[in-house]
């Protein structure tokens, strides 16, 4: 019986190329954003396989009823990979407006607790019981870049309801990991290899790394045991600056 996972985000970037392995490998997979065609692409070739389901992860009502779509079709769901994201144009504080926080907040925190809170409800409810909800955190979930506040909190905020839900999940055998991404090349990672701001004032090209690379370790996570978890992973290119960033 193939496994089944839903994946957040899954119209571009990490969540795309996640998605497209998945269905390679034979899984289920639920693709959720908010684009139906673009979600449509992600499919293309595996048609039988996926689920599309247009949804705004801000929503409480359109994730509720994603998640409804996906026991109604397949009768349980193995894996969320929790991955729909943001960010905002850097600057200091005082740069940053109060609308772009909120907005990034919505879609980096709020969108994150209800996907994982609707994953969470269905896992303890179905039978067998128990599944695995692996969240998309990044390397600023521990060391911010200049000018990153709003997407460094976030991601701080993503480290918080990881080690809640590993620890919520236990009696109910839900397993819960974070995969902390650095430079994927991704839309989003263009901008490192034209040059972006340092801690020590300078403007530099970044290392990066294809998008398949984690891809491949999110399929490593979510296809361990019951019995085992990766609690943390860090996935980066190589040279980039994280270690002795600053």
């Amino acid at each position: 019986m193939s496994q089944t996972i839903l994946i957040t985000g899954a119209s571009s970037g990490i969540g795309r190329v996640t998605a497209r392995l998945f269905l390679d490998q034979g899984w289920k997979v639920a693709l959720v954003g908010r684009r139906k065609s673009a979600l449509e692409e992600t499919a293309e070739g595996h048609e039988d396989s996926a689920l599309i389901l247009p949804t705004d992860v801000t929503s409480e009502d359109a994730v509720t009823q994603s998640f409804v779509k996906v026991a109604e079709e397949w009768g349980r769901l193995d894996v969320l990979f929790n991955n729909a994201g943001m960010n905002v144009k850097g600057g200091t504080l005082d740069e940053i407006s109060v609308e772009d926080f909120r907005a990034l907040s919505e879609t980096n925190i709020t969108g994150m607790f209800i996907c994982a809170r609707a994953a969470f409800g269905l896992m303890r409810r179905q039978d067998p019981m128990g599944g695995r909800i692996i969240n998309n955190g990044s390397i600023s979930a521990h060391v911010p870049r200049p000018g990153s506040a709003p997407y460094t909190m976030s991601k701080h905020a993503v480290t918080g309801l990881t080690r809640t839900v590993s620890l919520d999940g236990r009696p109910f055998n839900i397993a819960c990991g974070q995969i902390d991404i650095g430079n994927a090349l991704t839309d989003m990672a263009e901008a490192m290899t034209k040059g972006v701001p340092q801690a020590d004032g300078s403007n530099k090209v970044e290392a990066v790394m294809d998008a398949s690379n984690v891809a491949s370790s999110v399929l490593h996570m979510a296809s361990l045991p019951a019995e085992a978890n990766v609690q943390f992973m860090t996935v980066m290119a190589t040279t980039m600056p994280y270690i002795g960033r600053g």
